[in-house]
């Protein structure tokens, strides 16, 4: 395994896994900030982070590069210690200041936050000095159409969200919907390789140099999916049902077919696999594949979370 990359002294990632994002604090004598907060079942651990890291200093900011409940579930936990301002892309101001829940992903996936307030917001093209570095606020739909990453030129690191992981992106969600979604994540990669980028730190996965490689599985894993978008669909299901068991550890069928049904997004994705009389088996199927390459472990009608999984 290759050693992290090595970083400023003012920036600390904290890797977390799959259920949260990455969390990138940026400390510098002006003001602490952390873009993203992880998932609302880690908030205790995330401020336990945080507060270790801090010493007697206060959390100043949180930026959320995009609101999917795996980056922003700490939000309201952070506020709740520290009266800290807190950044959201523009595009989501509005259903976040209404707390519109049809709108808003997170029943949408299955998922829970607690709801939370915003103090200002970020824009493609808008600059925050973080870290003592200065960082360009740079669009990033494809994923989620709000999205954005952050660049800063100067020590050429790019925090890039779930745009770019080191094996692939997030996935492509408005496609579900019927919406665009390709199109963008292609002109997304294409202009990170127009950056001058050392350094990447991805919402998911250890921080990586080897940005050239990246890119062209994430240029080759687009074309694979584009060809048919039905592979997205799957690919929906199959991260959203491994979500949800790191979050409970375990449920039954029944209950998970519930959710597929019920759930906004998880749904567009199995109306485009089949109708609803075949779910019941698509679900047998995603589950025995997932069972296969280790993502979850079938036991009766239990779907279980392996016991390593975090």
């Amino acid at each position: 395994m290759s050693a992290a990359p090595a970083l400023p002294e003012s920036i600390r990632v904290f890797e977390r896994g799959w259920l949260s994002s990455n969390n990138v604090l940026l400390v510098d004598e002006a003001r602490a900030a952390l873009v993203d907060t992880g998932y609302a079942t880690h908030a205790e651990q995330t401020l336990a982070l945080v507060r270790h890291a801090l010493g007697p200093r206060a959390l100043d900011l949180i930026v959320n590069t995009h609101l999917h409940s795996d980056h922003c579930g700490g939000n309201a936990r952070l506020q709740a210690q520290w009266p800290c301002a807190t950044l959201i892309p523009a595009a989501s101001a509005p259903i976040v200041r209404e707390w519109d829940e049809a709108r808003l992903s997170f029943l949408a996936t299955g998922q829970t936050c607690e709801r939370f307030a915003f103090t200002g917001t970020l824009a493609a093209g808008e600059r925050l000095a973080l870290g003592g570095f200065d960082w360009e606020v740079v669009g990033a739909p494809g994923h989620d159409p709000d999205s954005v990453m952050l660049y800063a030129a100067g020590p050429r690191l790019l925090i890039s969200a779930d745009a770019l992981w080191e094996h692939g992106f997030g996935v492509i969600f408005p496609e579900l919907e019927g919406e665009s979604g390709f199109a963008e994540q292609h002109a997304v990669l294409e202009a990170i390789a127009k950056l001058d980028v050392r350094v990447v730190i991805p919402g998911h996965g250890k921080p990586f140099t080897n940005v050239e490689a990246a890119l062209e599985r994430a240029f080759s894993r687009l074309a694979w999916l584009r060809a048919d978008p039905a592979r997205n669909a799957k690919n929906a299901l199959k991260v959203l049902i491994v979500f949800k068991l790191l979050e409970v550890r375990a449920m039954t069928f029944d209950a998970l077919l519930a959710m597929l049904e019920n759930a906004a997004s998880l749904r567009a994705a199995a109306q485009q696999l089949g109708p609803r009389s075949a779910w019941p088996g698509l679900l047998r199927e995603l589950a025995g594949e997932l069972a296969k390459s280790g993502a979850l472990v079938i036991n009766g009608e239990r779907f279980e979370a392996p016991a390593a999984a975090v």
